[in-house]
C-alpha cells in the first residue's frame, strides 16, 4: 500500500471554523480548520451517504444538514443518532505554508 500527500489549501487561508473539500479519486475529503489545527474526514454522513458539508460546525463536532447527526472532526466517531458508524479520518500537515491530506491507496 502506498500513501500520497495532496494539496488542500493554503494554511493561512483557511481559517478557524472553516473548512475545503477536495476530490481525490472520486472522494470527497473535507478538511476543517479546529482552532488552528487541521482534521480531515470523508464528506460523507454514515447514516445516509450524503455529503456531510454545509452542516453547522459546532466546536470539534459537524452536524449533519439533513438529519442532525453529529460526528467528531478530530476523530470521525458517530456522536449522535442516527449515525451509529463514523466517517474515516486522514492525516493532515501543513508543508511550505500548504495544507495537505494523505491519502492511501
Amino acid at each position: 500500500m502506498s500513501e500520497q500527500w495532496h494539496d488542500v489549501a493554503m494554511a493561512d487561508e483557511l481559517k478557524p471554523g472553516g473548512y475545503e473539500v477536495i476530490d481525490v479519486d472520486d472522494l470527497l475529503i473535507a478538511v476543517f480548520n479546529v482552532a488552528g489545527e487541521f482534521y480531515a474526514i470523508e464528506d460523507i454522513c454514515t447514516h445516509d451517504g450524503e455529503e456531510l458539508t454545509g452542516g453547522p460546525i459546532d466546536n470539534d463536532q459537524i452536524i449533519c444538514p439533513r438529519h442532525g447527526a453529529r460526528f467528531c472532526l478530530r476523530t470521525g466517531a458517530a456522536l449522535t443518532p442516527p449515525a451509529y458508524e463514523a466517517v474515516a479520518t486522514f492525516q493532515t500537515r501543513v508543508v511550505d505554508g500548504r495544507i495537505q491530506v494523505r491519502v492511501a491507496d
